[in-house]
């Protein structure tokens, strides 16, 4: 029986081979490097909804560095800083780092446009209006 060739998402290395980086993990290997265990990352997948890795042909998880990164931050949090898997999961969208994993710009980093401030600017000053006629006519 000849050996099926391994998806060459699996093999393929980033341009960081020469620092021994991959551009993918295999479950085994990223609980070797976390020091999670495989059913806890699986689980961890089903309370961090954006932390589900690509997946290859066969079906097997693929993790990148950045994966990995996340990892290692939930692990710190729930295990070191004490947090539950829900004060993890809001601490983790604080910092922005969920949308930073699925590719979004984090909020913090994101600068408002003049325009957009102009108009809420705009905005309150009109909600304070009729804030101060609804006290004024309740009042009466």
């Amino acid at each position: 029986m000849a050996k099926r060739a391994r998806p060459a998402a699996a093999r393929a290395t980033s341009g960081g081979a020469a620092r021994g980086e991959k551009l993918y993990y295999r479950i085994g290997e990223v609980s070797r490097i976390t020091g999670v265990k495989p059913y806890v990352l699986r689980y961890w997948e089903s309370e961090f909804r954006w932390m589900a890795p690509g997946k290859s042909r066969s079906q097997q998880r693929l993790y990148r560095q950045r994966d990995i990164d996340v990892i290692l931050m939930i692990k710190k949090l729930l295990y070191d800083e004490r947090f539950t898997i829900a004060g993890a999961r809001k601490r983790l969208r604080e910092l922005g780092v969920a949308r930073a994993a699925e590719g979004a710009v984090p909020e913090a980093a994101a600068a408002p446009e003049p325009a957009a401030l102009e108009r809420l600017q705009r905005i309150r000053s009109e909600l304070e209006s009729i804030r101060t006629l609804l006290v004024t006519s309740a009042g009466s």
